[in-house]
């Protein structure tokens, strides 16, 4: 059906790795892949084998669960999308203290996977649209800081030159070009 692997640590696993809850729904406890150093693992590369057919509509959703917290959604894979490299953002632990009894198994960290209508599903890569939003964001700040050096004021209205965005588009280019790490910068 599908198989993992998390890039620089772990050869390939597929499904049998996966503790099947039910049809549709699968856990992988972390504690027996890495035991508590579930959060040095940053990405996870998700993808479809070649036997396995999923309906056009569905997906498979990554999800990840620290100790005590809900699981949070990470991204998702389809039959026109048959792999990706999910980004892991791991929340902090829960905060409520959850007691086990002598012999149960400790709380763990889990990677969940479950078969789900896309059109439920926020977005197929929820770490790439966060660095989108970052990017316009500062992108959107540098040109704030831009137009507010050469700002004026008149009542309690700010004025600008006219050309003020060509300016800063101009400046923005050129120090893109002469810069390539400059970008880069944008999108962290």
């Amino acid at each position: 059906m599908f198989g993992v692997v998390f890039p620089n640590r772990s050869f390939p696993m597929d499904i049998s790795t996966f503790t099947q809850i039910d049809t549709f729904h699968w856990i992988l406890d972390m504690n027996t892949f890495v035991g508590e150093a579930y959060d040095s693992i940053r990405e996870i590369c998700i993808f479809l084998l070649n036997n396995f057919t999923l309906p056009p509509e569905k997906a498979l959703a990554v999800y990840i669960q620290s100790p005590g917290s809900p699981f949070l959604y990470c991204g998702a894979v389809t039959i026109t999308r048959p792999s990706a490299v999910l980004s892991l953002p791991w929340p902090e632990p829960g905060g409520q203290l959850q007691l086990t009894a002598p012999d149960s198994a400790p709380l763990s960290a889990k990677i969940g996977v479950s078969v789900e209508d896309i059109s439920s599903l926020p977005s197929l890569d929820v770490a790439a649209e966060k660095k989108i939003e970052r990017l316009a964001m500062k992108v959107g700040e540098n040109l704030f800081n831009f137009m507010q050096s050469f700002c004026g004021v008149d009542g309690s209205k700010l004025v600008v030159p006219m050309d003020i965005l060509d300016r800063w588009f101009k400046k923005f280019q050129e120090r893109a070009k002469r810069d390539p790490e400059y970008l880069k910068g944008f999108a962290l």
